[in-house]
C-alpha cells in the first residue's frame, strides 16, 4: 500500500511518507485570474483532483489548498486596457475557473485563499526575512537576496552565475539583478496596501509562501503545480519559506502542459481553447477523460481527433455500464479496486496503466454478458464503478447522472446521436454517394441543426427552426 511519487526536487520516484500518519497536506498553485480558463489551465486542477481522490481512497485524511492569484501585472494591465476595476476582472475570472473545476467534476478544495486576503501575513514574512538578512527594502520595493540562501536553484538545478531573473517594470534598487521582488512599490493608479516600507502590492511569489504557512504550517507534504512554475515561482517560494524558518514542502509534483502544434497552450500565443466553449461541443465527462487519463507528467498535444478517440473510448465504458444495468438494475461500486489498478495508481499515479485495467474489466464484463453470466457481469461493473470513481469518471455518480438546469446532459446525448449520423454522412461522401450525404444533411437541418464542414471534420450547433 505504499504510494510512490516522482519528486521534482529529488529527480526520482520516492516512497511517500506523510509527515503525520494517516494525513496528507497538499498545496497547489491555482489560477492567476486575468482571463477565463482554457483546458491547459484546468489540466492541473484535474491531475491533482485525481491525486487527492487516490489518497482519500487509500484512507488518508486530505487537506487540499489551491490558491487564487487575484492581483498581478497582467490583471492590472487588463484593468487599464478594459477600463474596469482590477478586482472585478479577477472575481469574474475566478468564478469562471470555479465553474470549470465544477463542470469537469473536481471535488471542492479544503480552502481556496486569495492573495489579496493575506497581505498581513506577507508583511510579517517580509519583516522577518529582512531581520534575518535575507531581504532588503529599496525604493519602496522589497527584494529577496538570493546569495543569502545557499540552496537557491536546487529545485530547478540551475547555476546561479548564469541566472537571468525575470523582472517587471519598476523593479529598481536591486543590489543584484538576480534578486527577486517580494513586494512592488505602488505606481499611480495601481492598487496598493500600506506597509512599513511604503505603499505597494504583492510580488507573485510571496503570496504562496505566506498562504502555505498560514493554512498548512511550517511543513507540509506535497506542493504541486505546472512544470512552467518550477522556475522562477517555486524556486522563489522555497527560498522565502525556508529562509523564514519553514521546512516547507516534503515533495514537489509537477504536471505537464497541454500543447498545440508543439507549443504550450497559453493566452499570449493565441492558441487557447476555453473550457466554456469546449463543453458546448464535448460532454464534460468526455473532456475530463481526455485531460485526466494521460499520465500527469506527459504532455498532451491537443487535437480534435484525440478528443474523438477519447469520446469513443469512454462510450465503450458507458455502453457496458448501461447494458449491465438493463439486466441487473443499479450496481453499487465495489469496496476495493482490482489489485492491478491499485498497483498502477500507487506507482506515481499511473493513470494510463490503471485505465488499461478498466478497459480490460469492461471487456471481461461484456464477455460475461455474451455468455449470459449475470453474476460475473455485475461483479465486473462493481469493479469498474470503483475504479472510475477514483478517476472522477463514474457515469452513475450523481455529479454526472443528476439533472442539470444548464442542459449539459441532454446536449451530450444529442451530440452522440448527431455524431453517429455525421459518420454515416461522411461514409456516404467517401464512397461518392453524394445524394445520400446531402439527404442526411437536409434531414439534420430540418431538425433544427446547422452543420458546418471544417478541415478537422463536421461540426454542428442548434439553429433556428
Amino acid at each position: 500500500m505504499t504510494i510512490r511519487l516522482y519528486d521534482t526536487s529529488a529527480r526520482q520516484i520516492r516512497d511517500f511518507t506523510p509527515l503525520r500518519p494517516g494525513c496528507v497536506s497538499i498545496y497547489l498553485c491555482g489560477a492567476t485570474v486575468q482571463a477565463a480558463p482554457h483546458i491547459g489551465h484546468i489540466r492541473s486542477g484535474l491531475n491533482f483532483d485525481i491525486m487527492r481522490r487516490w489518497f482519500a481512497h487509500r484512507g488518508y485524511d486530505v487537506t487540499f489548498i489551491r490558491n487564487v492569484t487575484d492581483i498581478d501585472d497582467k490583471i492590472i494591465a487588463k484593468s487599464a486596457e478594459q477600463k474596469r476595476p482590477w478586482w472585478a476582472i479577477g472575481y469574474e475570472n475566478e468564478r469562471a475557473f470555479n465553474q470549470a473545476y465544477d463542470i469537469l467534476g473536481c471535488l471542492p478544495v479544503t480552502y481556496e485563499p486569495r492573495a489579496t486576503g493575506h497581505v498581513p501575513e506577507m508583511i510579517e514574512m517580509m519583516r522577518e526575512l529582512i531581520d534575518r538578512g535575507h531581504a532588503y527594502a529599496a525604493e519602496g520595493n522589497v527584494y529577496f537576496d538570493v546569495r543569502s540562501f545557499p540552496e537557491y536553484l536546487k529545485l530547478s538545478n540551475q547555476d546561479l552565475d548564469g541566472l537571468r531573473q525575470p523582472s517587471g517594470e519598476g523593479e529598481i534598487g536591486k543590489r543584484d539583478p538576480r534578486d527577486f521582488a517580494m513586494w512592488k512599490a505602488a505606481k499611480p493608479g495601481e492598487p496598493s496596501w500600506e506597509t512599513p516600507w511604503g505603499r505597494g502590492r504583492p510580488g507573485w511569489h510571496l503570496e504562496c509562501s505566506a498562504m502555505a504557512h498560514k493554512y498548512l504550517g511550517r511543513a507540509f507534504d506535497i506542493h504541486g503545480g505546472g512544470v512552467d512554475l518550477i522556475f522562477p515561482h517555486h524556486e522563489n517560494e522555497i527560498a522565502q519559506a525556508k529562509a523564514f524558518g519553514d521546512d516547507f514542502a516534503a515533495y514537489w509534483a509537477h504536471n505537464a502542459w497541454v500543447t498545440m502544434s508543439g507549443e504550450k497552450m497559453s493566452k499570449s500565443l493565441g492558441n487557447s481553447v476555453l473550457v466554456s466553449e469546449m463543453v458546448k461541443r464535448w460532454r464534460p465527462i468526455v473532456l475530463r477523460y481526455y485531460l485526466g487519463t494521460p499520465h500527469y507528467r506527459s504532455m498532451i498535444e491537443y487535437s480534435e481527433e484525440a478528443l474523438r478517440e477519447a469520446e469513443s473510448a469512454f462510450a465503450r465504458i458507458e455502453g457496458f455500464v448501461q447494458r449491465v444495468m438493463e439486466k441487473a438494475g443499479t450496481v453499487e461500486p465495489a469496496a476495493e479496486v482490482p489489485p492491478a489498478f491499485a498497483e498502477a495508481m500507487d506507482d506515481d499515479l499511473g493513470v494510463p496503466q490503471a485505465l488499461a485495467v478498466v478497459h480490460t474489466t469492461v471487456r471481461q464484463g461484456n464477455s460475461a454478458l455474451t455468455a449470459d453470466d449475470k453474476e460475473a457481469a455485475v461483479a465486473r461493473l462493481a469493479e469498474v464503478r470503483a475504479m472510475l470513481g477514483v478517476l472522477g469518471l463514474d457515469p452513475l455518480d450523481e455529479h454526472w447522472a443528476g439533472g442539470s438546469d444548464r442542459g449539459e446532459d441532454l446536449h451530450g446525448v444529442v451530440d452522440s446521436l448527431v455524431r453517429l449520423v455525421l459518420e454515416q454522412r461522411q461514409a456516404a461522401r467517401t464512397r461518392k454517394d453524394y445524394a445520400t450525404a446531402d439527404a442526411i444533411r437536409d434531414q439534420l437541418q430540418q431538425s433544427g441543426l446547422v452543420i458546418e464542414d471544417t478541415p478537422s471534420g463536421p461540426r454542428w450547433e442548434m439553429g433556428q427552426r
